[in-house]
Formats: structure tokens, C-alpha cells, sequence
């Protein structure tokens, strides 16, 4: 998405800032109990980062891709699911020292119609449909328990009420 300098360090190092990652919440209506929602959690698999680490939906904005359609097609990539609605939660920064950069991750919540198994990529080796709860306990990034919250907060009466006209990321064209 886009890259800017954020000082230059010790011996002409730059330390950029990227906002070219997107997380997302991928949300489906609960069939039963006190909750209206599900949360898909996703189990990385052996071979890559994080090894064995439960998380949500996330990836890379590619160049010349807006988040949201950068969130709608990581759903589709890693899952199989599509998008039926797709709200703008928040941006969080963290710091990757392997390339001296504060990443910016445009986090959505997603929501599909129903919390059926998805298909999985090599990326992941499990996947689990949980409680909002649940879902924070079983996640590795604290990132990510703030982005359920967050989303259980917005849509706690189905939509986003009140702020649906800004939040609600409009569906792409065609």
C-alpha cells in the first residue's frame, strides 16, 4: 500500500512505515446460545511462521490493492468464503525487526452466512468456529483478541447501528 520513511538510524538505516497488512475478523451468525456471533479462529501449519499458533484471517495488501479489497480476497484465499458484509474496525501497529518496519494492519470484520468448515490452504492445518470468548483465549496475538473485541462491540445488534453509514465497506462493483 505504501511505505514512508520513519527516521534514518545508525549508518543510513531507515526505519519505514508500511501499512500493507490487513486482519480480519471473520464472523458468522451463532445458532445457538447467548452470543450472536461465531469466530473463526485458523491453526498455522508446520513449515511456516508461527508454527501451531491459532489466528485470524490476516495477510498482505499486494501493490496497488485497497485494504478492503485486500481483506475480501485473504477471506476468500484462505477460507473459500465470501464477504457478505465487511466493516473497517480499527488500524494496529507493530514493529517487525527482521525488516526494521512499524507495520500498519487495516483490520475489518467479515461477515459469511454461515459457520460451515472452510477450505483450508497449506497455511493453516485446523480450523475452528468459537465463541467471541473462546476465540481470545485460543488466539497467539493480542492484536487480535483487541480486534474480537472490538467487532463483538460494533455488531452487538447485528450491524453497526448508528455508525453502519461510515463503518460498512460498501461491496465491490459487478
Amino acid at each position: 500500500m505504501g511505505r514512508a520513511p520513519l527516521d534514518a538510524g545508525v549508518g543510513g538505516r531507515t526505519t519505514t512505515i508500511d501499512v500493507g497488512i490487513v486482519d480480519v475478523v471473520v464472523l458468522a451468525p451463532a445458532t445457538r446460545g447467548r452470543h450472536h456471533w461465531q469466530v473463526l479462529t485458523m491453526r498455522r501449519a508446520v513449515g511456516g511462521r508461527c508454527t501451531g499458533a491459532w489466528e485470524l484471517v490476516h495477510g498482505t495488501i499486494e501493490p496497488g490493492e485497497r485494504p478492503a479489497e485486500a481483506a475480501r480476497r485473504e477471506v476468500r484465499e484462505e477460507t473459500g468464503f465470501v464477504a457478505e458484509r465487511l466493516y473497517s474496525l480499527t488500524v494496529n501497529p507493530f514493529y517487525l525487526p527482521q525488516r526494521d518496519s512499524v507495520q500498519l494492519a487495516v483490520v475489518f470484520a467479515a461477515i459469511v452466512s454461515r459457520a460451515e468448515p472452510p477450505c483450508l490452504g497449506i497455511e493453516h492445518d485446523a480450523a475452528q468456529w468459537r465463541t467471541p470468548r473462546g476465540a481470545m483465549q485460543a488466539l497467539a496475538w493480542p492484536r487480535e483478541h483487541d480486534a474480537v473485541r472490538y467487532a463483538m462491540h460494533l455488531l452487538r445488534s447485528g450491524d453497526a447501528g448508528a455508525v453502519e453509514d461510515v463503518l460498512r465497506v460498501s461491496a465491490p462493483p459487478g
